[in-house]
């Protein structure tokens, strides 16, 4: 508390009319683009309203110029620039020109963040918990008995970590049924699902997608990576119908479970396919992994390029998309991207690979609320494996895969103008 305190009153006693403000910088020049978002982050934290410059300078952030702020600059080697107020102005009116892609939004309140993990997550598990702790981001950790509880309202943006909602366990039973780390799992998840009187895990993950699906159309903002996107899906469109074999839940699936399938309470995805083979790593044919091996895409070529909005008009969609570079390379995962003839048409693509048809990062409205998918598992490991060990941020403080992560982060602090159409 006294260190609260201490924040506050050197961030109103160094308040000196703001004749001067910082910029820091979100171009190729700056030294840390991932402490840049915790920085933004901890501002917001302390009652301090920002600027986000949505395609000026790879989407800089403007600032008062307070000791408090620039000290912490410092500490975490982000890279800033005091400008004087002419300067500011010069920026303000090159934004404002009506033929100029650019635009202001500002940051107001940062928003309460939560993670959706298991308590035995491994190392290798989340690309997102990493970079939050990078970046000095405040997250509280919850899972299937919280969610069930009804503590989601207390949020207002969640990330799933890479889940199963299908029960099936993320069908790693092929390759890893024997492993400790497996057997520990499948044990965990069945007492967790019968204390909380469900039969089967199935029926759990089915109550907790239903249950983030209204946190959505409650003004919820959700973002997943990997398989949290398509299983998440699968099992709300699943959701009156058996699609996991005896070797999952004790039962055989329901024969005609792909035609029960009911496409309306998806979020992205309609018209797939189930991969009903148990052995087989994969839920349907959503993911377009398989297109990367038949086109012998390799870590070298794998890249996908992010759209160009118009920043004045679609407001919301230029927010998820900054960064310093429009081409980002590709990295592998369960869910490596989506095929697009199976997207939904009202579904945005933010980021696509051209060359495959795929798309790899999308976005929707629900509600009240939006999601956003993004295939693949760590943008910084091209084919992270079970039992690699977690990537080292410090290495990456420029990635632009990360960066896209971060921009979810920061946008529920935004005051958001409505998409137009």
């Amino acid at each position: 508390m006294l260190k609260i305190i201490a924040v506050f009153l050197s961030l109103f006693v160094s308040f000196n009319g703001f004749s001067t403000q910082i910029l820091i910088p979100m171009d190729d020049t700056q030294s840390n683009h991932l402490k840049a978002y915790g920085l933004a982050f901890w501002s917001l934290e302390n009652n301090v309203t920002l600027e986000w410059l949505l395609n000026y300078r790879g989407g800089s952030f403007l600032l008062p110029h307070m000791r408090a702020i620039e000290e912490e600059l410092l500490v975490r080697n982000v890279k800033y620039e005091v400008l004087a107020d002419g300067q500011v102005n010069q920026i303000r009116s090159q934004i404002a020109n009506p033929e100029v892609n650019m635009e202001i939004v500002q940051l107001e309140k940062a928003p309460k963040i939560a993670v959706y993990t298991p308590p035995g997550k491994q190392p290798w598990d989340d690309a997102v918990t990493l970079v939050l702790e990078y970046a000095e981001i405040p997250y509280d950790k919850i899972y299937d008995s919280a969610i069930v509880m009804g503590i989601l309202p207390k949020y207002d943006w969640l990330h799933l970590h890479h889940e199963d909602f299908t029960g099936q366990y993320g069908k790693f039973y092929s390759a890893y049924r024997s492993y400790p780390w497996y057997k520990q799992q499948v044990e965990d998840a069945e007492a967790e699902a019968k204390m909380l009187g469900f039969n089967k895990v199935s029926e759990l993950k089915l109550a907790v997608a239903t249950n983030l699906k209204n946190f959505v159309l409650g003004g919820g903002f959700l973002f997943t990576m990997c398989s949290g996107t398509d299983s998440f899906d699968i099992a709300l469109a699943a959701y009156d119908t058996d699609i996991c074999e005896s070797i999952f839940d004790g039962d055989g699936s329901d024969p005609k479970c792909q035609e029960k399938l009911d496409f309306e309470r998806t979020f992205a995805f309609e018209n797939f396919k189930l991969e009903r083979d148990p052995m087989v790593y994969e839920y349907s044919n959503i993911d377009g992994t398989e297109l990367h091996r038949q086109n012998r895409v390799t870590e070298a070529t794998d890249k996908f390029t992010l759209f160009d909005f118009s920043a004045k008009w679609d407001v919301v969609p230029t927010m998820l998309t900054q960064c310093h570079t429009t081409v980002i390379d590709g990295f592998m995962g369960q869910t490596t991207d989506f095929r697009k003839e199976f997207i939904k048409p009202n579904v945005l693509i933010l980021g696509e690979n051209k060359a495959l048809g795929t798309a790899r990062y999308v976005h929707g409205e629900m509600g009240q609320g939006t999601w956003t998918f993004y295939g693949g598992h760590d943008p910084e490991d091209y084919e992270h494996r079970v039992g690699d060990p977690p990537t080292d941020l410090t290495l990456h403080p420029n990635s632009p895969g990360y960066r896209l992560i971060l921009n979810n982060i920061l946008f529920p602090a935004a005051k958001k103008k409505k998409r137009k159409t």
